[in-house]
């Protein structure tokens, strides 16, 4: 429970917290006394008489800090980090010179130095100042001993990765905005040494000064190779979650001539370009184009010509140069219709689609390198398809045309080894598009995996070596009802009986 303090009021903070001082002494014993209060630690209690003290301090820590430590400013890491460090550490500098003050949950460790800069720093809470980028940069490249606590500075590698995330997320301008301020208050910090070495890194990260970098993400950058890390972690959890799964080999039928169409149609399909799968046929095999919709025609074609072709479907890179070739070369003839599209060639401009941001135009080469040499450590060809077609997908690499590139990719990895290829039919479009968002925005690679296994397991279950026992098949099977009616639970992407479900062999 917590106490009620309406008779003899206390300074509160946070709602729960009071600091000791001359004027309160007394009326806090006698809360106390009165089982009102609770010592916390030296000068410090709380009328919260059931939380661990740990949790109650780490929880009003910067609210405590202004109490103890008036106009302190936030510095060091933690005016990078924003939070306690690891093992619960809050640096401070204070215009006097103070000692590390440990408490349950928390460690204020303040050095004395220049105070707040009026314009430069900001009022944070509790009466505190939060240290502006330019100066915590530079503190953070401040000689830093070490101690029995962490260090008060990042190192030089982890300085380079946050100027990195900078880089990611702000853009080139807002950092040398931050690199201009921190020469404009360094003299008076005494700290000039410092801004022309964080302007130097700064300048190797971005390739126009020769500066020595510790980091992999800042070397990279700096030879235009830059890549977004954070998308090869997620790249590396769908890489081990897919190395620890089980797949079963389906073997491509023969004489399946008519896949390739479907598979042209479906993925064009789910990208808004719709037709009729009778006027897609004409498209394809009568060469007929219709007058109003000319480029979603030759959005058909482009993605049949390659999909078609075995040999061209055959190709899987061995190396990640080899790689870069195929996927450009493969978008140029899927998007040659679409000459404003810049087909082949990677997008200038950051891509979005619904709450999903996706790779900087700037990144996308290093991180589709950095990806594909993850690809590598695949052997199962399924498990190779799903990863490739996430990780294209996930980069975004091009201005248009990125799911059916993806799906190529896809199922390139599949063909070459002999396998039943995927598609994804209308009324599989939600499912399939769910679960790329639970894996970029959840981590949730499982959905993918169940999504793609059963698209795979669809396919194999119709005969494509007739184009119109084929459609009666696919219309059978739901594949060309609308996502909507799946939705509301008038289709549903249904097994042929010839399909071999996971479920079935059980």
């Amino acid at each position: 429970m917590r106490a009620s303090l309406t008779k003899n009021p206390l300074p509160i903070l946070s709602g729960e917290v009071v600091i000791s001082t001359e004027q309160n002494r007394v009326a806090i014993h006698r809360a106390v006394r009165a089982g009102k209060l609770r010592k916390l630690a030296f000068r410090i209690y709380t009328s919260n008489l059931t939380d661990a003290p740990e949790k109650i301090i780490r929880a009003n820590c910067w609210a405590i800090a202004g109490a103890l430590f008036p106009q302190a400013l936030i510095s060091d890491r933690t005016a990078i980090e924003n939070r306690p460090a690891e093992d619960s550490s809050i640096f401070l500098i204070t215009q006097k010179r103070c000692s590390d003050l440990e408490l349950p949950g928390i460690a204020f460790r303040p050095r004395s130095g220049h105070g707040p800069i009026e314009g430069s720093d900001t009022p944070f809470l509790g009466g505190l100042w939060m240290s502006s980028q330019a100066r915590a940069l530079m503190d953070n490249l401040r000689p830093s001993r070490q101690r029995s606590h962490v260090r008060s500075t990042f190192t030089r590698e982890e300085l380079e990765e946050y100027l990195d995330r900078m880089l990611r997320n702000s853009g080139a301008a807002a950092v040398n905005r931050i690199r201009d301020q921190a020469r404009e208050i360094a003299p008076s910090l005494g700290m000039t040494d410092q801004a022309e070495k964080l302007s130097a890194i700064i300048g190797g990260m971005m390739g126009t000064v020769d500066e020595p970098l510790a980091s992999r993400v800042g070397i990279s950058r700096s030879k235009g190779l830059g890549y977004d890390p954070d998308r090869l972690e997620l790249f590396e959890h769908l890489r081990a979650h897919l190395a620890s799964h089980h797949f079963t080999a389906r073997s491509a039928r023969t004489g399946n001539s008519y896949l390739p169409f479907f598979e042209s149609y479906f993925s064009n399909f789910i990208e808004g370009t719709e037709f009729e799968v009778g006027e897609a046929y004409e498209i394809v095999y009568d060469g007929i184009i219709p007058e109003e919709r000319p480029n979603d025609a030759h959005d058909i074609l482009g993605t049949y010509q390659i999909v078609s072709n075995s040999a061209e479907m055959g190709r899987v890179a061995k190396d990640a140069s080899k790689f870069l070739d195929i996927l450009r070369y493969r978008h140029s003839v899927i998007l040659s219709g679409r000459r404003d599209m810049n087909p082949g060639v990677f997008k200038s401009k950051v891509n979005r689609a619904g709450e999903s941001r996706f790779v900087e135009p700037d990144l996308v080469q290093g991180t589709l390198l950095g990806g594909f040499e993850l690809l590598l450590t695949l052997m199962d060809p399924m498990a190779r398809a799903i990863y490739m077609m996430f990780l294209v997908s996930e980069v975004h690499p091009f201005a248009d045309g990125n799911g059916r590139i993806a799906r190529v990719m896809m199922n390139a990895e599949l063909h070459a080894k002999g396998q039943e290829r995927i598609i994804i039919p209308n009324v599989f479009r939600t499912e399939y598009l769910q679960s790329l968002q639970a894996l970029t925005h959840n981590r949730r690679a499982d959905g993918l995996v169940s999504v793609m296994d059963y698209a795979q397991c669809f396919v194999a279950g119709i005969d494509f070596s007739d184009y119109a026992k084929a459609v009666i098949q696919l219309q059978t099977c739901n594949a060309f009802s609308a996502p909507a009616d799946a939705m509301g639970g008038g289709g549903k992407l249904i097994l042929s009986e010839g399909a071999d479900a996971p479920w079935r062999r059980k």
